[in-house]
């Protein structure tokens, strides 16, 4: 993996821990040599990984659309910043940058982020690993939803498999480095909507 989309809040959050899980990935990242994609701000958890990638010396990528360049006060000190004219074409282009998705804490925006680029994978549109980083708990209670929608036969244990997680990064790393997709038929069969 050469790129690591990473999908987090703009807002800092409660615990400290969002802001130290977020540095810790960064360390990973700079570590294996992985460049980190972003949504390109200068706040919140977003600017903490950016922060901590660049301060070792790391390769950042961010994106942002016009409208929330004023919002979200993009980075000063990334090595590319693309400036988008939506948020369709944010998350496009971050998928098209990226080899893998990984999810820190992080509001509505983060789990949109998320579950489109995962249904995206269930589609056979990529085939890249999917992760949640669950910091202190966060991801908990969004995990025992999934599995709900699998016993409730909604979500098909293959693609609730799709989403890897671990409460490190580096064995989220790990994880996404040994991910194999499931197969994908050429068409979906009527259980598999």
């Amino acid at each position: 993996m050469k790129n690591i989309c990473v999908y987090c809040g703009s807002s800092p959050g409660r615990l400290p821990e969002y802001r130290q899980a977020a540095e810790a990935l960064a360390a990973e990242l700079v570590a294996r040599d992985i460049g980190l994609v972003y949504g390109g701000a200068s706040i919140g958890v977003m600017g903490a990984v950016a922060d901590a990638v660049l301060a070792g010396g790391g390769r950042v990528t961010g994106v942002i659309p016009e409208a929330l360049a004023v919002r979200e006060v993009p980075h000063p000190s990334v090595t590319q910043m693309h400036v988008v004219g939506s948020m369709h074409e944010r998350k496009a282009m971050m998928e098209q940058l990226s080899d893998g998705f990984i999810a820190l804490p992080g509001g509505l925006g983060t789990l949109e982020e998320l579950f489109e680029i995962l249904t995206w994978a269930q589609l056979g549109f990529h085939r890249k690993p999917c992760g949640l980083l669950d910091v202190a708990g966060y991801f908990r209670h969004l995990a025992s939803f999934l599995d709900h929608c699998v016993n409730e036969q909604l979500l098909q244990p293959q693609y609730r498999n799709m989403l890897l997680e671990a409460d490190t990064p580096a064995d989220l790393l790990a994880r996404m480095n040994d991910y194999k997709p499931p197969a994908m038929d050429q068409r979906l069969t009527r259980d598999e909507l």
